[in-house]
């Protein structure tokens, strides 16, 4: 089945239409299992656990389909560390790519060989960003937009390689008012306007999900609503629970082949 979807999908993205995951039903109308896996810390957490795996159960069951997703953080805290910026995911998958893992994480030959459709993120100190120094270096840690572009252009030119897993990617976590400075807020929204707006494109099997858009509502910060408190950026229960549904539907969306025509968002 991998083998067939693999040349699929291939088609379709020469064919310019994108690829599905799914549309391959039986003769019972149901379709393919899909193995979806998701990466995160805890504002990832906080938004599985607003009911992401009963939508899919629910989902499922209304629709007839086998849409299989699972969690997990990553990086681990040890012994890689508790850091899942653009360049720990460079570094794992593109830096440190092969056949076995990093610091006891997977690498993407391993998490495409096990999954057709990956999800990952970055929690809110993506945002803390730091004016460029027109130094760009792939290999730094600074949390600056200029590395970040180069971090994500090594980590789209990997993801191709792997056409038949779809990718989804969500737009960085936002930071509250009282947890930034409104320089680097704009440096930050600057960053997720071009990872939306130039980074992704249309036909390929990556897709973006618009966090940030629901964090802040098209503003510069996480509405305070949204968070735990005014000085801390994660999500509480009441926004994880309204935008868990939205990211199923985002999921579904990508899958059943209408990623590139329907809202970031999922609404």
């Amino acid at each position: 089945m991998r083998t067939t979807r693999k040349f699929l999908c291939v088609l379709l993205i020469l064919m310019g239409l994108g690829c599905m995951l799914i549309g391959y039903a039986d003769s019972n109308g149901g379709s393919d299992e899909i193995d979806i896996i998701f990466l995160h810390h805890s504002t990832g957490e906080n938004i599985w656990n607003g009911g992401v795996s009963k939508w899919f159960v629910q989902y499922n069951s209304k629709h007839d389909t086998h849409f299989q997703i699972v969690e997990q953080n990553f990086p681990e805290d040890s012994p890689y560390g508790w850091n899942n910026y653009p360049y720990d995911y460079w570094n794992i998958w593109v830096n440190h790519a092969g056949s076995r893992p990093y610091l006891n994480e997977p690498t993407l030959e391993l998490l495409t060989s096990q999954y057709h459709f990956i999800i990952f993120k970055h929690c809110f100190p993506v945002s803390e960003i730091e004016a460029d120094t027109r130094n760009p270096d792939i290999f730094s840690e600074d949390k600056r937009v200029e590395n970040y572009i180069l971090q994500y252009q090594a980590l789209k030119s990997k993801m191709h390689k792997f056409p038949d897993t779809i990718f989804l990617v969500w737009t960085g976590a936002a930071l509250t008012q009282q947890s930034t400075d409104e320089a680097s807020a704009k440096r930050a929204r600057n960053f997720f306007e071009w990872v939306k707006n130039k980074w992704d494109d249309k036909g390929d099997n990556i897709y973006i999900w618009d966090f940030y858009e629901l964090e802040t509502e098209g503003g510069l910060y996480m509405k305070d609503k949204y968070a735990e408190d005014p000085y801390d950026s994660h999500p509480n229960s009441t926004f994880s629970q309204m935008v868990a549904p939205l990211f199923g539907q985002r999921i579904v969306d990508v899958i059943e082949g209408r990623g590139d025509n329907t809202s970031l968002t999922g609404r």
